[in-house]
C-alpha cells in the first residue's frame, strides 16, 4: 500500500500506538480528498498518513494543498511535528520504516530542538527607498550604462541597509528563539519583510500583544501577523528518502 505523508510527530502523543506496531486509524481528521489519516509507529517517532495512489498525483491541486496544512496543523495542537513538503509519498510500509530509520538521528535532534515551539508569520510592507532605480536603463551603453549599473547597485544597498535596520527593530522588539527573513519589491514603490520568529508556544499571547504594540509604534509600516503555525521555516532539512511530486 502506497502512503502519502504529512509530519513527523512524537509516537508519545498518540496513545492508541504503545500497544500496536501497525498504523492505527486517526479519529477526526480526514486527509486528502477525504481519506482517512493514519498514525504510522516507527520506532519512538510517528508518521501521520493516508492511503495514496498512483491516480491522486494528477489530482494535487491548491485544496489539496490547503488539505495537506490542515493535516499538519491539526496534529500540531498535541504534538511537536516535523511537516513534510507538500506531495511527499512512500511506495509501501517498507519504504516509509526505511526512510525514517535512514533518517532517524536527524529527525530525533528536529523534534527535540522544536519541543514546544511554534511560528509567527508577519509581513511588513514599507516604502521602497527607491523605486524608481530598481533596473539598469535598457538601450544604455558606454557612460550611461556604467552610471545606470552603479545607481542600481547604489539602490540595491539603501534597500538592503533599510531592511536590515527594520529586521533588528523587529527582532528587538519580539525577541524570537530564531527568525527567517525573506525581502523583496512589491510593486508600486513598495518593499515587502516577509518575516518568520520562533518563540514558545507558552508566550504566544505575549507576541501577539507586542504585536498590538508594534503596530501603533510603526505607523510608516503596514503590519499583517499570522499563526501560531507549526515550525515550517525551522525544520532543519537534509535530503529525504522519500518521493515528493513535481
Amino acid at each position: 500500500m502506497s502512503w502519502y505523508a504529512y509530519c513527523i510527530a512524537e509516537r508519545s502523543s498518540f496513545p492508541e500506538l504503545l500497544r500496536h506496531r501497525r498504523p492505527m486509524p486517526l479519529t477526526g481528521i480526514s486527509g486528502l480528498f477525504g481519506n482517512q489519516t493514519f498514525v504510522f509507529p516507527a520506532s519512538d517517532l510517528a508518521v501521520v498518513v493516508s492511503e495514496h495512489t498512483h491516480e491522486d498525483n494528477a489530482r494535487m491541486d491548491q485544496q489539496a494543498q490547503r488539505d495537506h496544512a490542515r493535516v499538519i496543523a491539526e496534529c500540531f495542537r498535541h504534538s511537536t511535528v516535523l511537516p513534510f513538503r507538500f506531495g511527499t509519498h512512500f511506495d509501501d510500509d517498507d519504504a516509509l520504516r526505511r526512510s525514517v530509520r535512514s533518517n532517524h538521528r536527524h529527525f530525533i535532534h528536529n523534534v527535540e530542538r522544536l519541543r514546544g515551539k511554534a511560528e509567527m508569520h508577519l509581513k511588513v510592507l514599507v516604502d521602497d527607498t527607491c523605486p524608481e532605480t530598481h533596473k539598469v536603463l535598457s538601450g544604455t551603453v558606454g557612460k550611461e550604462y556604467l552610471a545606470s549599473l552603479r545607481e542600481n547597485a547604489s539602490a540595491q544597498r539603501e534597500r538592503q541597509s533599510k531592511a536590515r535596520a527594520l529586521q533588528l527593530q523587529m527582532h528587538r522588539m519580539f525577541l524570537p528563539d530564531a527568525e527567517e527573513v525573506t525581502c523583496k519589491r512589491a510593486g508600486e514603490g513598495k518593499m515587502l519583510l516577509d518575516i518568520a520568529h520562533l518563540v514558545d508556544r507558552k508566550h504566544v499571547e505575549r507576541y501577539q500583544n507586542k504585536y498590538t504594540s508594534a503596530t501603533d509604534l510603526l505607523k510608516d509600516c503596514q503590519m499583517q501577523l499570522s499563526g501560531p503555525w507549526p515550525p515550517y521555516h525551522f525544520v532543519q532539512r537534509q535530503q529525504p528518502a522519500h518521493h515528493p511530486t513535481n
